[in-house]
């Protein structure tokens, strides 16, 4: 690889990690104006070499993502989360969690990446999760563990 491609590419992860990138056109007008000019195809590229990826934010919206950028939220960032979920219904073997509409994925993915005790793991659609409770706990302890990480009603 020449170093160009690694400086350009440096640029980039530098760009995302700053945030707010929502799409490969903002990205290559902001490489335009550090006199950088590249193609779609080759910000494609550059984007899988350095394994970014398109996430939903809770707020709306997208924005790209490094894998770096995905650290265990603590429980406090899992709770600004509160105001996106309608929600929860306890079922026998797992958990509904209920939010706004286009909010489930990234409310799924903090989930999945808070490492919460009682949770196993998440599938979602666009305005309804369900969670899976770890083998160690039951659905019941799942539904009052994310109740009071929201501060939801049980």
């Amino acid at each position: 690889m020449s170093d160009d491609v690694r400086q350009r590419r440096a640029l980039v992860r530098r760009l995302l990690a700053d945030g707010g990138v929502g799409t490969q056109e903002e990205l290559r007008v902001a490489l335009a104006a550090a006199g950088i000019h590249v193609t779609q195809a080759t910000l494609s590229r550059d984007l899988a070499s350095i394994g970014a990826r398109r996430v939903h934010n809770p707020a709306g919206g997208t924005s790209y993502e490094l894998p770096d950028a995905q650290a265990t939220p603590s429980e406090d960032e899992l709770a600004v989360a509160r105001n996106l979920i309608a929600g929860l219904t306890p079922s026998l073997a797992l958990v509904v969690v209920h939010t706004a509409p286009g909010a489930a994925s990234a409310i799924a993915a903090l989930l999945d990446r808070s490492r919460l005790a009682e949770v196993a793991g998440t599938i979602a659609g666009d305005d309804t999760i369900f969670v899976a409770p770890r083998r160690n706990a039951s659905a019941d302890a799942l539904h009052q563990r994310l109740a009071s990480v929201w501060s939801l009603p049980l």
